[in-house]
């Protein structure tokens, strides 16, 4: 059963599930939301720059946000005061976060919606615990959502302009190898579940919009049909959670945004 828990977002993105409750960055209103499973928000942070495109927190607890346009990474402190945690801007625009259990970010970016043909803009940037940055990987086409697994021997990225879920070896160091083809699909925010399969906002074979579990290899394992397009998806007890909005396919991406940053 699909019930609505949030409504009236200004774009909802990087669906997350920490300390028991369902998270996301509400974009068009610049901040940050926890919410229980009532429905009742509460507004973690108001993130004072263009767009808080990803979320996710250090070891110690403490939110991470990714401030695109800028190439910031954000980090709160105890105070609720958001500091500058990693300066990226000479890599260009940022996307996504996700953060390891040894405490390494990754961050992508280079999230080109009109690359020249045959290019592959996107990477994606390692800052390491001591405040190191490298880049680790590079020719995705538009990387999106991320997801580590448990182990911290693998991540997995979206290409959503690939059409595929690449995966990585991680090394001791954080460096990324072994580029491979985890599944032929493409994806959005997306959370791997016990079993080691993929939930991701998605379309199916139809055109149709919808959540995915996608096994690795590329099986389609579930699907939850959805109204609107799917922006990003997160597990947590028990409950799949999944943002989505009003995505006219047939529409630019800036017109898009102009309309939902809006309304």
């Amino acid at each position: 059963m699909t019930e609505v828990l949030l409504e009236g977002l200004l774009i909802g993105e990087s669906a997350r599930w920490h300390d028991g409750r369902f998270w996301c960055s509400n974009w068009g209103a610049q901040e940050v939301l926890a919410v229980d499973a009532a429905g009742t928000r509460e507004v973690i942070a108001r993130v004072p720059t263009t767009l808080p495109f990803s979320i996710d927190w250090l070891p110690d607890g403490r939110l991470l946000v990714t401030s695109g346009p800028e190439g910031l990474v954000l980090r709160q402190e105890p105070s609720g005061d958001l500091v500058t945690h990693a300066e990226l801007s000479s890599y260009g625009g940022l996307n996504e976060i996700v953060v390891d259990g040894r405490g390494n970010i990754y961050v992508n970016g280079g999230c080109d919606f009109e690359p020249g043909s045959g290019e592959r803009p996107g990477f994606v940037l390692l800052v390491t615990p001591d405040g190191s940055v490298r880049r680790v990987a590079d020719e995705l086409a538009f990387p999106n959502g991320m997801v580590i697994t448990p182990d911290n021997a693998t991540l997995i990225v979206a290409e959503s302009f690939g059409g595929v879920l690449t995966a990585y070896d991680i090394a001791g160091d954080g460096s990324l190898s072994n580029r491979r083809v985890w599944a032929p699909h493409p994806g959005d925010g997306m959370c791997i579940d016990a079993g080691g399969a993929i939930w991701t906002p998605c379309w199916t074979a139809d055109g149709e919009s919808a959540c995915l579990r996608i096994a690795e290899g590329g099986e389609i394992l579930d699907t939850v049909p959805l109204d609107h397009a799917g922006f990003a998806c997160t597990l947590g007890d028990g409950t799949l959670y999944i943002l989505t909005a009003d995505w006219h396919l047939r529409d630019t991406f800036d017109s898009n945004l102009a309309r939902l940053l809006t309304t």
